[in-house]
């Protein structure tokens, strides 16, 4: 893949470095970067000024409302993102629940759904993962049963719950994985259903973090009414569905652009000089042996880099994210926690634990440097990436199927 960039690229990165440094909100850049909790109202901000661009589905086909750009494309706005330390957009109506709707939905479906989640309208959350079946998610219990309403109309019954819904508090809308078929095996009895929030017998409770924030979810489903006509593709042939939006989730879990971000903060940190130590103090990038850390780190990251670029030229070209997606999910979480970890390790004492809200209220602060306040939290917070979007051990089975034959 040739790198460089041509004059047209060049052009596209100077419009887009611009417009996002006229146009990101300055609020939440703030709340950002003093690490407050951010509010249904912050997190849809930047995607309704995209959206109003025409730049939130940046891989969505064009005749869906896409931006239908290139691979390079792509690759320059994630990387002039995250230097202009934009936040990513939510991931579970752009690059998860649309793809599946806009290739396997029916026009009806497309029509109601996709431009809603393009404009930022409909706030969509993940129903995957429930007790005892995340890993093994074909291992899942909530069961959907059909029977025809007063109406005549048909209608599925389901029971059941989800977990670790990442902010379901705010959706208006949640895909769900259901059991249809419970005599057949596993994979071949499992619908996609939508579902709207607002429908009575939905149940959300929070689950807290070990860093304060309410992120995550228990969503229960008791006697939920959902019609038909909400079911994306065939009946018992969810699995397929499932599939393909995974294959999408890890691809996007890469989060190189993001990465290479990381990587410059704690490089920024190491070389900062520590005062407090006497005049033969040197910065921390000085040390041979954290400086060796985060070398390998950005050696690993290039290859990562590299490996994207091939996925997002083969998704351009019309192929869909096959086993690479598992790799780009292994190191691209792997490489994630590295970075908090040499972030906690670079702050020192600094990075003692601090929870959200500490010292509010009473004009006291966590003592030391701003970039030291939320690294333990970022750091236990980074612990999940390994296991989410299918855990690491699972991609590595995938892979050695897929593309070894074992």
């Amino acid at each position: 893949m040739d790198l460089n960039f041509s004059a047209e690229d060049i052009a596209f990165r100077d419009e887009v470095r611009t417009f996002i440094a006229d146009n990101y909100p300055a609020g939440l850049r703030a709340k950002s970067e003093e690490g407050e909790e951010l509010s249904k109202e912050d997190f849809l901000s930047w995607h309704k000024v995209l959206a109003a661009k025409g730049w939130a589905g940046i891989a969505w086909p064009v005749e869906y409302g896409g931006t239908g750009w290139t691979s390079v494309q792509r690759y320059i706005f994630a990387e002039e993102s995250a230097r202009g330390d934009a936040m990513r957009l939510l991931p579970f109506g752009l690059n998860m629940v649309g793809p599946v709707i806009y290739t396997f939905g029916t026009p009806e479906q497309k029509a109601k759904f996709l431009p809603r989640i393009l404009s930022g309208a409909d706030w969509w959350c993940q129903g995957y993962s429930e007790p005892g079946a995340g890993s093994d998610l074909a291992n899942l219990r909530t069961k959907a049963e059909r029977f025809i309403g007063d109406d005549g109309k048909e209608y599925y019954r389901v029971n059941g719950q989800k977990t670790w819904t990442t902010l379901a508090q705010h959706a208006d809308w949640i895909f769900c994985l259901v059991r249809t078929d419970p005599t057949v095996k596993p994979q071949e009895g499992i619908s996609f259903l939508l579902i709207d929030m607002k429908t009575p017998g939905i149940t959300v409770r929070p689950i807290i973090t070990l860093g304060g924030e309410h992120e995550v979810n228990e969503v229960w489903l008791e006697d939920v009414i959902v019609p038909v006509e909400n079911r994306v593709f065939h009946e018992n042939k969810g699995w397929t569905c499932a599939k393909f939006l995974l294959a999408h989730e890890r691809t996007g879990i890469a989060g190189v652009a993001a990465s290479k971000r990381g990587v410059e903060r704690i490089k920024t940190i190491a070389r900062t000089e520590i005062d407090s130590f006497g005049d033969d103090a040197q910065p921390l990038l000085a040390n041979p042996f954290f400086k060796r850390k985060v070398a390998e780190l950005e050696i690993d990251l290039t290859a990562l880099e590299f490996t994207e670029l091939r996925t997002l030229a083969g998704e351009s070209s019309g192929k869909g994210p096959g086993p690479e997606s598992s790799l780009l999910k292994i190191k691209g979480t792997e490489i994630q926690q590295r970075i908090t970890e040499l972030a906690l390790e670079a702050v020192g004492h600094y990075g003692a634990p601090y929870f959200r809200g500490f010292g509010e209220g009473d004009n006291e602060h966590p003592i030391g440097p701003d970039y030291a306040h939320r690294a333990a939290p970022t750091y236990f917070n980074m612990r999940k990436t390994s296991i989410y979007g299918g855990s690491n051990e699972i991609q590595r089975n995938i892979i050695a199927k897929m593309v070894l034959g074992l």
